[in-house]
């Protein structure tokens, strides 16, 4: 990534709904990332591990990669997009939707639009909490499930689950240096 191709950097905020207490991100991306770019900015930010198809809508219209055999036609393709196309103006917001499955949706909002400051680290991690749902739990009941599941030695499902996920797993663990050295390995 060029730093003479850097005009703003948007200071975003995803939360991952349907899921208490919140699990959230502050991040740090150029303004004119593409899609596709962003698409693993947010996979690795929040925790994910990219095996699901995944859809950004915004205005009543869907970005995403197009498969005239599953979506009928409408969704843009979103290798053509910047996040800046889709959001520019603090407070603007978009949906972005992963696993369409276990239907994990994320409200990114746009909340501050920054100069670019030389030595500027992009993409990157400043806030966050809680640790992200494993993948094919279920989406948010599933997950709600699971975490009753882990805690509870007397839950029908707790030794299933417990092999499932390989060991621990800690919901309150979030690791904002982990998660910059993951977004440095893979998106920069």
């Amino acid at each position: 990534m060029t730093v003479k191709s850097l005009r703003s950097v948007y200071q975003i905020k995803v939360t991952l709904f349907d899921v208490e207490p919140p699990i959230w991100r502050r991040i740090l991306v150029q303004g004119s990332i593409n899609l596709p770019d962003f698409h693993s900015v947010l996979q690795y930010s929040m925790g994910w591990c990219d095996c699901h198809l995944h859809q950004f809508s915004a205005d009543g219209k869907y970005y995403g990669i197009p498969d005239d055999e599953f979506d009928e036609g409408d969704t843009i393709d979103e290798s053509q997009y910047k996040l800046s196309d889709l959001i520019g103006a603090e407070g603007d917001s978009i949906l972005y939707e992963y696993d369409f499955g276990d239907n994990w949706m994320h409200h990114v909002v746009l909340e501050k639009v920054l100069p670019y400051e030389k030595g500027m680290d992009l993409p990157q991690c400043v806030e966050g909490e809680r640790n992200c749902p494993p993948e094919d739990v279920g989406g948010p009941p599933g997950y709600e499930n699971f975490l009753e599941a882990i805690t509870d030695r007397s839950h029908e499902e707790h030794e299933d689950f417990m092999e499932w996920i390989g060991g621990d797993f800690d919901p309150e663990e979030f690791d904002v240096v982990v998660t910059n050295q993951i977004l440095y390995d893979h998106c920069d």
